[in-house]
């Protein structure tokens, strides 16, 4: 028999996203429309969510999925071009209009279910959903929405990840401070050493980083009118300090030493060439296609759209976990860098994002896409920050921020 979290552990976990995490660390109130996302596999956890929202005061929107027994393999195979690219329009517009939050669960019943299935397809499947995407940032950034992210770990995800589903729980009890008599306290300290950092380094108004290692020799332009961001309760767990550059200013090179798992095949050793901001040379040791298709998506997904720095003294993620939403935060001896190609985070513009035009943002180099996709590098690097007047401050060493 697999092994399953305890009934107080998932109900721990759910007070955290829905009590925490939502509302940008302050939970939902009473009346709240609450959006949850979340596949069949993660069955045990949808419950204890749903049991949350109900004795938190909020209303639901179910969206319950099946990921087992090849769902998603049979759609991908048997759906028409029709299919795969349509938009209910109609639907998509009530759903965003009704939501006032959103808790999306991730799980994987089979890690390996899409390996061969035709990356075009799943592109051209994300691609389909923009406008819904695009309805949901405008709601955020005019402040009424806000979502998070959640982890329920299955055999499969253990077994890819070369755990035990114990060790593999084990990493999720601890990142999430389940194993703590109060974890909403504790995400709270937490929070505020994170947004002690971000507020720093948007204080230093920083002009543009230059990343160096053995893996990387990136110039990143920060751009006009950015703050950095962390501990929001977007993600759960969240260690890393954040921002979206001017994707223009872009030039270089990284390595990514984790692997990719954002489409279902993994793709590993993945190395990017910018140019200009663009990506003009991308290659991978193991499936270089799904990359090169993921980096066609539309204009957008060859460029920019963040950058992110994570504390090895702030992390309690000690293994590799096969799933993005850890694997950029874990800790390990020189922390961790992880960039996203694609949309940026339009809530890094420092003032308020109310109402404000898509011009502006095209105009300070936000970058626009359908993907937002996160490459995670774990490997030894110095960020040197170059400050308003040309002088230099290093603000990352050794896996920590100097600051």
């Amino acid at each position: 028999m697999s092994y399953q979290p305890s009934g107080t552990i998932l109900e721990k976990y759910a007070k955290v996203l829905v009590n925490f995490a939502l509302g940008g660390g302050t939970g939902i109130k009473p009346g709240d429309v609450v959006y949850l996302q979340s596949p069949l596999s993660a069955l045990p956890f949808y419950r204890a969510l749903r049991k949350t929202i109900l004795d938190s005061g909020g209303l639901m929107i179910s969206g319950l999925s099946d990921d087992m027994n090849g769902a998603a393999k049979y759609f991908y195979d048997h759906a028409s071009h029709e299919q795969l690219s349509a938009f209910l329009s109609m639907y998509a517009k009530g759903l965003v209009a009704q939501a006032d939050h959103r808790i999306a669960v991730i799980a994987d019943h089979d890690v390996h279910e899409l390996d061969k299935v035709n990356p075009k397809k799943m592109m051209l499947a994300q691609k389909s959903a923009k406008p819904m995407m695009d309805w949901f940032n405008k709601k955020e950034n005019n402040g009424l929405y806000t979502w998070t992210l959640g982890l329920y770990g299955t055999p499969s995800m253990a077994k890819e990840a070369s755990l035990s589903e114990e060790d593999y729980w084990r990493q999720i009890i601890n990142a999430c401070y389940l194993d703590q008599p109060d974890p909403i306290a504790s995400w709270r300290k937490i929070s505020r050493e994170v947004q002690r950092v971000a507020g720093k380094l948007t204080a230093l108004k920083i002009k543009d980083l230059h990343v160096v290692g053995k893996d990387v020799d990136l110039h990143i332009t920060v751009g006009e009118k950015r703050r950095w961001l962390g501990g929001g309760g977007r993600n759960i767990p969240s260690f890393e300090v954040f921002t979206s550059p001017d994707w223009r200013g872009t030039q270089g090179w990284i390595r990514f030493n984790q692997p990719l798992y954002y489409y279902g095949p993994k793709v590993e050793g993945i190395e990017l060439h910018f140019e200009k901001g663009r990506v003009i040379k991308a290659s991978a040791a193991k499936n270089e296609k799904l990359l090169h298709e993921m980096l066609a998506t539309d204009k957008g997904a060859a460029q920019i759209g963040e950058f992110s720095l994570t504390d090895k003294r702030l992390s309690r993620i000690t293994k590799f976990m096969a799933e993005t939403l850890f694997d950029e935060n874990m800790g390990g001896p020189f922390g961790n860098t992880h960039l996203a190609v694609g949309k940026s985070y339009n809530d890094t513009y420092a003032g308020s994002t109310v109402n404000v035009p898509k011009s502006v943002f095209r105009k300070l180099g936000y970058n626009e896409s359908a993907i937002h996709v996160d490459m995670i590098s774990t490997a030894d690097r110095t960020v040197t920050a170059t400050l308003p007047g040309g002088s230099q401050k290093v603000i990352y060493r050794n896996g920590q921020f100097t600051i």
